[in-house]
């Protein structure tokens, strides 16, 4: 099994996220959150999401999100113990009231949801393009939505504030927390270049991990980590 053949790497996997992608920073919040013998549905999710997951005892349905719709076959029956939704799956979705409502439909009373999204104002980032005069780059997210290509298609990124996303999960649920991921770590495609400086990168972290609940700090980093609970 692929899992199987995946676990042996976990090491490997767990440092380069806490590296580069700040995907260890929302594991370590996952493993807090998530409790083993769960069933969560995970939305745009990575194999690496599902392998962290399955070692904390906890089972994963994986689902994409398309055209702004979660697709589950809802004749599953019993309902799922919380869900996931991991960097940026959520800002795709046009709207967001109708995601939230879809996933109250799929989770059980008191479940945890956790949703990651690009935030709508990242600092590193802002920083990092205006060093090298990328103006427009610097404040793209500022107008809360942007255009990227993935191959031959044109893709609308929505960026949500935390305000909006708690207004549109807030017929049903209550959010628990919200965590800065990536506030003073940079950017995961800025990877290439702080790989060369690991005592920089540590030294990050450590900031980091001092500011990433700080109410104002917490939002501009480069996504949102939002727990919510469903009630």
């Amino acid at each position: 099994m692929e899992i199987d053949r995946l676990a042996g790497r976990y090491d490997d996997l767990f440092l380069i996220s806490r590296i580069g992608t700040q995907r260890g920073a929302v594991w370590a919040v996952l493993a807090d959150i998530f409790q083993p013998g769960y069933a969560i549905l995970a939305v745009n999710c990575r194999m690496q999401d599902a392998l962290f997951l399955s070692l904390l005892d906890v089972s994963v349905v994986r689902r994409d999100t398309a055209e702004g719709m979660i697709h589950v076959d809802h004749r599953r029956g019993a309902m799922f113990d919380g869900a996931l939704s991991n960097f940026t799956g959520l800002n795709s979705v046009v709207d967001l009231n109708q995601a939230a409502c879809e996933l109250a439909s799929l989770v059980s009373r008191s479940a945890p949801v956790v949703v990651c999204v690009s935030s709508r104002f990242c600092l590193s980032e802002t920083l990092w393009f205006l060093f090298h005069a990328k103006f427009r780059e610097a404040f793209r997210r500022s107008y809360g939505i942007a255009t990227v290509r993935q191959g031959d298609r044109a893709v609308k990124i929505h960026y949500p504030t935390s305000g909006e996303i708690r207004r549109a999960f807030s017929p049903f649920f209550i959010m628990r927390s919200c965590t800065g991921i990536g506030v003073a770590v940079p950017p995961s495609y800025l990877e290439p270049v702080f790989r060369k400086y690991p005592r920089v990168v540590r030294l990050l972290r450590l900031i980091e991990n001092g500011i990433c609940h700080v109410p104002l700090l917490r939002r501009m980093g480069d996504h949102m980590l939002l727990h919510f609970e469903r009630v």
